[in-house]
């Protein structure tokens, strides 16, 4: 019993990402799942997806990614377990069309700071709410 809740205890803080998630901006939302030994997420829904729910990713820029649908894209992948959250990973902005550096990093179970950097120096978080 005590090595079940110890286990349970480690890979708290790994799944404390796994769900969905209301980003800061644009009414996102994204789920979180685990991917093997990482985390991966995709794009659910957003202001803009409800109302054109056909949406492409327009601004990618690989033209030849354009026509891709939004809705189910997997805008997370590549993350690391670094004890505390996720590192390493790789963040998609469908506004921009870019790719970033990423980190996740759980702040209590309903709260979710997710940096994405050009490098290291230049980035920026936001905090993203678990959806019920």
């Amino acid at each position: 019993m005590l090595i079940t809740m110890l286990a349970m205890a480690m890979a708290a803080p790994q799944d404390a990402a796994v769900g969905r998630w209301k980003t800061e901006t644009r009414g996102g939302i994204v789920e979180i799942q685990r991917c093997g030994a990482s985390i991966c997420g995709r794009l659910l829904t957003s202001d803009l997806l409800r109302t054109n729910p056909n949406l492409k990713d327009a601004r990618n820029s690989d033209a030849a990614l354009r026509g891709r649908p939004l809705r189910g894209l997997q805008i997370l992948s590549g993350f690391k377990a670094d004890g505390t959250g996720w590192s390493g990973g790789k963040i998609y902005n469908a506004e921009d069309g870019k790719t970033y550096t990423a980190y996740v990093t759980p702040e209590g179970p309903n709260q979710l700071k997710v940096k994405g950097c050009v490098f290291r120096p230049l980035c920026k978080t936001q905090t993203w709410t678990r959806v019920r």
